[in-house]
């Protein structure tokens, strides 16, 4: 990729929120590619290693725990941070310890914006 732009991956069965996490991201200045099902993220996922994921925990099929499981132990992985969004407290409190960042939905436009901001790696980071 020839992008210098930091690259998040949003995994989310959710048409309109992909749209709105997208514009998020790239106005906090990553290059975005989204995802609606787990299947289609885990098979990227064997492709890219991205800066983040947005992960959605309910997702059909293949969880976004299992997703946040696969992609924690996965030593090609170890640098990306995986910021989970879920409505569902029960899941978010058993999962905490395991995403780099848990996020409760609904998420503000711009609360989202100033997260993902934090998570910009330095400019020439990856440059050694």
């Amino acid at each position: 990729m020839n992008d210098t732009r930091p690259l998040a991956l949003i995994i989310e069965d959710n048409k309109d929120e992909v749209l709105i996490f997208t514009k998020a991201l790239q106005v906090a200045g990553f290059e975005v590619e989204g995802l609606r099902t787990g299947e289609e993220a885990l098979e990227r996922l064997q492709e890219i290693v991205p800066d983040i994921v947005l992960l959605d925990l309910h997702l059909p099929r293949i969880t976004g725990a299992d997703i946040l499981r696969q992609i924690k132990g996965a030593e090609r992985l170890a640098t990306t941070q995986v910021l989970v969004l879920t409505g569902d407290l029960q899941i978010a409190d058993r999962l905490r310890g395991e995403a780099d960042l848990m996020l409760i939905k609904p998420i503000g436009f711009t609360e989202l914006i100033r997260v993902a901001s934090g998570f910009v790696p330095p400019a020439g980071a990856d440059d050694e």
